[in-house]
């Protein structure tokens, strides 16, 4: 096994530090507080190649691999994990579906603009009675001859009220459970598609979040993705690989509050010397550095698996599943380590213990994971 990366993977890992320290770190506690993520640091990171990293060029993308992808997640997420949720679903849930399954129509007039930055996708699964329980779809897509009419509820959208494109999960045949949902491109300004409130989060606060309701909004077939009932099996494919990059957006988190726990423990002074020369605070630092390294490889694993072709389902759940558990743990030490200062905004750290909580929920909650994870154990 070669754990070195290559010059280009270093390369593009120091382009998006420099992005996130220069761009992204200035501001982005009033980003917070307000709750707001400009149009300008987006269009940015569009031109940086971070909207459609893995897209083929052809599509205007940057035609990186994984590997790539998942070094630029970590980068951003140290610093700002709003910015790092945009680029993920951007690329693991709308860019990754539509140049996978989408039809050559399709990614000619709507992957061509996401992979730039120029339009914003959404991915529309999760209903107030549908979570973890993806089946369980009561949006509905009716069969009208030359399109579907849409209606139902979404929560919890990630790019909500931004996005140009949204792919939209929904029943079309209820008798046949999971195999009568489809997979549709909606767009914003459809009659009778409607945006609601901005979501008050406890973390990822500049990221808006909404909920989205569709009422007889009529869909033309052509912007069905796949056959017909292939929507379950869309949403699952494409979610397995989002675990990868919220596995990323997870270490970024991590892997920030053990930097800013390091230099605050080297700079404080407590009983005559730096709090790092104290073992109760040197363990915890020995910890976290141990268990970020251990969050990387199973990262960097997944990463490989898609790169090579193989099955990721497995090995994504397990790289989300620890990596969540290691930001969560370790920004609530990096508090610890500040102690008063910690709970300040201004050392990032309680920003960064807020933002962690969600990266154990979205895309799958860590039960979920598991269940993916002791499943693919039993079939063995």
């Amino acid at each position: 096994m070669d754990f070195n990366l290559t010059e280009e993977h270093l390369m593009i890992r120091d382009a998006a530090r420099d992005f996130a320290q220069n761009e992204l770190l200035p501001g982005v506690i009033e980003r917070d507080d307000k709750q707001e993520f400009p149009d300008e640091l987006v269009r940015k990171m569009g031109e940086l190649g971070f909207m459609g990293v893995m897209v083929d060029p052809k599509y205007g993308g940057s035609g990186m691999d994984t590997i790539s992808y998942v070094l630029i997640m970590e980068e951003l997420s140290k610093i700002d994990a709003s910015a790092s949720v945009m680029v993920s679903v951007n690329n693991s849930l709308v860019c990754y579906g539509l140049e996978a399954y989408g039809t050559e129509e399709q990614k000619q007039k709507y992957l061509t603009k996401l992979a730039t930055g120029e339009s914003i996708g959404a991915f529309c699964l999760s209903e107030p009675e549908a979570g973890s329980d993806a089946t369980s779809q009561a949006t509905t897509a009716e069969d009208k001859g030359d399109h579907y009419l849409l209606n139902g509820t979404k929560n919890w959208i990630t790019n909500g009220g931004r996005s140009d494109v949204y792919l939209v999960i929904a029943q079309t045949d209820r008798e046949k459970g999971h195999r009568g949902i489809n997979a549709f491109i909606v767009e914003k300004g459809m009659e009778g598609f409607h945006i609601g409130p901005k979501e008050d989060k406890l973390g990822i606060r500049g990221s808006d979040t909404h909920t989205l309701q569709f009422n007889d909004v009529k869909v033309p077939k052509e912007n069905r993705i796949g056959e017909d009932g292939f929507g379950f099996k869309f949403a699952m494919k494409t979610l397995s690989g989002g675990r990868i990059g919220i596995a990323a957006q997870a270490l970024g988190i991590a892997s920030g509050a053990y930097e800013l726990a390091l230099k605050y423990s080297k700079e404080r002074k407590a009983f005559g010397t730096e709090i790092c020369n104290h073992q109760a605070i040197a363990f915890k630092l020995a910890d976290m550095y141990t268990d970020i390294t251990a969050a990387r490889h199973l990262v960097m694993q997944a990463a490989c698996d898609k790169d090579a072709g193989n099955n990721y389902d497995r090995s994504g759940a397990m790289a989300k599943l620890y990596a969540s558990k290691v930001a969560m743990e370790h920004t609530v030490e990096a508090v610890q380590i500040h102690g008063g200062n910690g709970f300040v905004k201004e050392y990032h750290v309680e920003r960064l213990m807020r933002d962690a909580k969600i990266t154990q929920i979205y895309e799958g909650t860590s039960e979920i994971q598991k269940i993916v994870i002791s499943r693919s154990l039993i079939k063995e």
